[in-house]
């Protein structure tokens, strides 16, 4: 019988991209709780910032046209932050602080480091030039203005914007809800102490923990035993409980590997198989009409498939514009020929005296070397059939910290 044609990684990306749609409602939460979510509305600001022209510096607010060097003008007014001073008189200074408002009259403020004070007022050494040390109005944000767009995921420097436009509450996406499962007997939980032909359940803690990092709600399905009845029960679960699912191993073609089957009997399986290296048995589909995943068994495939493959989706899925990890461009220090699928290797980047960016190839590129991943800092990419030799230019995928 002959195999089925493996899928190309950006036919699947693109396709899986095009037809996703945002799988959460919405909610209106406090400016402080607000860390890391996804602004469901654009945020505009309802006045200008700062609200008034006011003072960058301590000093004395004045008018050019009176100023000379080394003459002394009379100190008419204080003003400190958070107060309104009177109209500048004519041939006067007006001591001034930081943050407060400029006077009708002046038109710019002398630091105080330019001044000396005398007993007629205040002596002028340094002549300031027109709106000097002065913030205007507007001059950050004016009054209308998109301060932030909706799908933007919010950092704090953007809670501390909000709020200076005075905004309290913010409508973001609510948190998408992903059930994670692992497969396989041979899996147990740490810390029991394993037997032969067992391995510890390192998948699921991986999947949990970047779902939660993406401002996700994950929930736990735990192991399922190689069975068709305990894969349908859980994916059941998961279909029930969550937005959607991902699952680990049981996707290939072995006898006991039952995710695949399962699936179609629940649902539908729209991909399977993709020319991808780690990560070639990946599926995509919907278990009652929830979107499914079912990632490789291997640790390094289900990070890599994960990061390539299920993260976008999950991302759009909730409401995200900026849905790719960073790309940066290097120089390989190492040579590699590509087979058939397009690899993604496990690559550190660094900087030489004269700052080029090398990049670095962990030694071990195995599909079971967790180790790998830890150690570097993205995935660089090579195409089909490509040959990398030291010096040539590679993409490479930048992990992040969501």
């Amino acid at each position: 019988m002959a195999k089925s044609p493996l899928t190309p990684v950006d036919d699947v990306i693109e396709r899986l991209l095009a037809e996703v749609q945002c799988l959460v409602g919405t909610e209106l939460i406090s400016v402080n709780q607000a860390r890391g979510r996804i602004l469901a509305q654009a945020v505009t600001s309802p006045i200008n910032v700062p609200l008034l022209s006011n003072s960058a510096m301590d000093g004395y607010a004045v008018n050019t046209a009176d100023v000379v060097k080394g003459g002394v003008l009379s100190v008419s007014d204080r003003i400190p932050a958070g107060t309104v001073g009177k109209t500048l008189q004519p041939g006067t200074a007006a001591r001034i602080f930081t943050g407060a408002p400029i006077p009708q009259g002046a038109n710019a403020v002398v630091i105080q480091e330019d001044t000396a004070e005398v007993d007629a007022g205040v002596e002028i050494h340094e002549v300031p030039r027109y709106e000097e040390n002065i913030r205007r109005a507007g001059q950050d944000i004016v009054a209308g203005t998109q301060v932030l767009p909706s799908g933007h995921r919010l950092r704090p420097q953007d809670l501390g914007l909000v709020s200076s436009v005075g905004c309290a509450d913010v409508w973001v996406f609510k948190k998408l809800k992903v059930a994670v499962m692992s497969t396989g007997d041979e899996l147990i939980e740490p810390p029991a102490t394993l037997q032969p032909g067992q391995i510890y359940n390192s998948n699921q803690y991986t999947l949990l923990a970047l779902i939660d990092s993406l401002g996700m709600q994950s929930i736990d399905l735990g192991l399922v035993g190689d069975s068709p009845q305990a894969t349908d029960a859980a994916l059941r679960q998961g279909a029930d409980m969550a937005d959607c699912i991902v699952s680990t191993g049981g996707v290939s073609v072995g006898e006991e590997d039952h995710v695949k089957a399962a699936v179609e009997r629940l649902g539908v399986l729209d991909i399977w198989r993709l020319a991808i290296k780690p990560g070639k048995p990946l599926a995509f589909g919907r278990v009652a009409s929830k979107p499914f995943f079912g990632l490789p068994g291997n640790p390094v495939s289900t990070f890599v498939t994960f990061m390539m493959i299920a993260r976008p989706y999950l991302l759009k899925s909730q409401g995200l514009s900026n849905i790719a990890l960073p790309e940066s461009y290097g120089a390989a220090t190492f040579k590699v020929s590509a087979g058939s699928r397009r690899e993604y290797l496990r690559v550190r980047l660094s900087y030489d005296e004269a700052g080029i960016c090398r990049v670095e190839s962990f030694e071990n590129q195995g599909s079971g070397v967790m180790s790998s991943v830890c150690w570097a800092t993205g995935l660089a990419q090579v195409e089909p059939g490509q040959t990398i030799e030291v010096g040539d230019q590679l993409k490479v995928h930048i992990f992040t910290n969501e």
